[in-house]
């Protein structure tokens, strides 16, 4: 196994570990725990960036992961593909504004983005695994170059 593996592996393996603090956060908040609460959601949105970062470390040095499967799905998984994409941008920007409601003690506009932004969040995570499910167990495909050679043409 090598960086082609490991490294999706990770980031996948941060995504859900972010999405699983914000559900316990979830119900941390319910149970009028607001401290427990904002705990839970700080250390999901950290495990949320070191996703990112890994992710796109990956993106940048090593590359994406060409699909490997058969040609009839292509087109399905792409679709599927563009709308995990689209849901998780949608997650993170909404993310980053409920986080800021809460710090700024917007609690109406927090409490009413949050429900919204945890269940894109859940669905991202969920979508991100069957991604990588499809990439790296079902249908291990091949690897594309890493950006930095696509831009200097090596």
């Amino acid at each position: 196994m090598d960086l082609y593996f490991w490294l999706p592996t990770l980031s996948t393996a941060f995504i859900v570990i972010s999405a699983v603090l914000v559900g316990i956060g979830w119900v941390l908040i319910i149970q009028g725990k607001r401290e427990a609460h904002k705990k839970m959601m700080l250390a999901g949105a950290w495990a949320a960036i070191l996703f990112f970062i890994i992710y796109m470390s990956r993106t940048v040095i090593v590359g994406n992961t060409a699909w490997g499967g058969p040609d009839h799905l292509k087109t399905f998984y792409q679709v599927f593909l563009i709308f995990h994409i689209v849901m998780a941008t949608v997650a993170a920007v909404f993310g980053i504004t409920t986080l800021v409601w809460g710090f700024k003690a917007k609690y109406a506009k927090h409490r009413r983005l949050g429900r919204v932004t945890s269940m894109i969040w859940f669905f991202t995570a969920i979508t991100g695994v069957i991604v990588y499910t499809l990439l790296y167990v079902l249908y291990p495909g091949g690897h594309t170059k890493p950006v930095w050679e696509v831009i200097i043409g090596a």
